[in-house]
């Protein structure tokens, strides 16, 4: 789980009900900075547990360059609604579908950004209809399926799901992190002394989000296909942003992916996983200078 450094957006930017065809979807909207010549709209999808939130420190420096960006969360994660129990609602070609309305209603046509999960949810949406994308940016997400690592921690989630509350898995999740009992290496929580308002927010997005979407998502993180060979033959600009070391896909499978898809490709120095929160700025001087290039 990314721990963004605050979930109160920034100054220019507004939290909001997106209206689509397919429903609403919670996002943060931060419009171009005053005075500034707007290059471009950008729909930022999070990954697996995370948020709009997980944006919320890229959105003034991109606004800076000349960008809109629109944050969003997916269907039944955090403040979108979605059915807690009909796991049908989360395939992965529903979440596709989701993303065309988003974009069609933000106003296309927009730079597409997925992180992680996020960045396969982008994926399959581009394989359905790019005509609504100027490029597409995969932060942290690989070709395939995740790590066995990670594919253990997804199924324990998933049999935790099935037999505890929501709650109760928080509260798991928490005596398993917690560095007095020899915890602190899991991404949900990090090792380290994190304020009262931190931890109620995190746990307040937690409890936002639909269990069945959840246990859909994480098993496809667990199934999904190499479709690279499929994204490559789809004409846009590519851009493979992760950052130096990844616990989830190996790093040099994005490597591997940048090249196979004759992509732009950035590491960004001691960032892990979630290069969006472990170094915004530096993420959103990356993307920012991959579209500018796009645009020229």
């Amino acid at each position: 789980m990314s721990r963004p450094s605050t979930f109160t957006p920034p100054p220019g930017a507004r939290a909001y009900a997106l209206r689509t065809a397919r429903g609403e979807f919670a996002v943060v909207d931060a419009s171009v900075k005053a005075g500034v010549e707007p290059r471009g709209t950008v729909l930022l999808l999070p990954g697996f547990t995370g948020s709009k939130e997980d944006f919320i420190s890229m959105h003034e420096p991109l606004a800076a360059r000349g960008y809109r960006t629109v944050a969003v969360d997916g269907r039944g994660q955090f403040e979108s609604p979605g059915p807690r129990d009909d796991e049908s609602a989360y395939a992965q070609a529903e979440l596709a579908q989701d993303v065309l309305a988003q974009a069609v209603a933000v106003g296309t046509p927009v730079h597409l950004v997925g992180h992680s999960l996020g960045g396969q949810i982008a994926r399959a949406a581009l394989l359905l209809d790019h005509s609504p994308f100027v490029s597409l940016t995969l932060i942290s997400s690989g070709p395939a399926e995740i790590s066995p690592a990670q594919q253990q921690r997804a199924k324990l989630l998933r049999d935790a799901l099935a037999v505890m509350s929501m709650a109760q898995v928080w509260e798991a999740i928490q005596a398993i992190d917690d560095p007095q009992t020899g915890g602190g290496d899991l991404d949900s929580v990090d090792a380290v002394d994190a304020g009262l308002d931190d931890r109620e927010d995190l746990r307040r997005r937690w409890m936002g989000n639909s269990p069945a979407q959840l246990v859909a998502t994480g098993r496809q993180l667990c199934t999904e296909p190499d479709r690279v060979a499929e994204l490559a033959a789809v004409p846009l600009p590519f851009h493979v942003l992760s950052g130096s070391e990844d616990g989830t896909w190996a790093v040099p499978l994005f490597d591997d992916m940048a090249v196979r898809l004759r992509a732009h490709r950035t590491v960004i120095a001691g960032a892990e996983h979630s290069p969006n929160t472990d170094r915004p700025l530096e993420t959103a001087r990356a993307l920012a200078d991959f579209w500018d290039g796009v645009g020229r």
